[in-house]
């Protein structure tokens, strides 16, 4: 004997009513100046759209952020306020950088501090004198200031 197995109707409608689960994966970083964030996409050669702007994700799903790269792919990789910091914010499924994300985020990370020493160094009357570029990859600065 054969049977159908139908859902009932009301689960069906209980179902299609859900709201679609989000692809996008946020970040914790602990950058929070926009301007040394920006500034270290450009030292690193990434192209960037300032915001507040939508970053594409799966299926059309969009999520808001200030700085958005976008990605041959057509889905984007963000940098989202969380009211504390900058979230990375992208769908990690179609990440289409030439480095894993952990990479990037070290570089990125990287660019941001030395952009937040210089500036905080420079509100209070310093001026790089020397800056080391060391084989692991770290950034020796040497800030003076002359006094008058």
């Amino acid at each position: 004997m054969a049977t159908s197995l139908s859902t009932p109707t009301p689960f069906k409608q209980f179902i299609h009513n859900l709201p679609t689960m989000s692809h996008f994966s946020q970040i914790k970083t602990q950058i929070r100046n926009l301007t040394s964030l920006k500034a270290a996409l450009t030292d690193l050669g990434i192209d960037w759209k300032p915001g507040p702007r939508e970053v594409r994700g799966y299926r059309g799903q969009t999520m808001a952020a200030e700085v958005v790269i976008k990605q041959e792919n057509g889905y984007d990789i963000g940098f989202a306020w969380n009211g504390q910091e900058y979230e990375l914010v992208a769908d990690l499924q179609f990440w289409q950088q030439a480095t894993p994300v952990d990479h990037f985020l070290r570089k990125v990370t990287q660019r941001y501090a030395f952009h937040t020493v210089v500036s905080a160094s420079s509100a209070q009357g310093f001026q790089v004198s020397e800056q080391h570029n060391n084989q692991d990859g770290s950034i020796r600065l040497v800030v003076q200031r002359w006094s008058a």
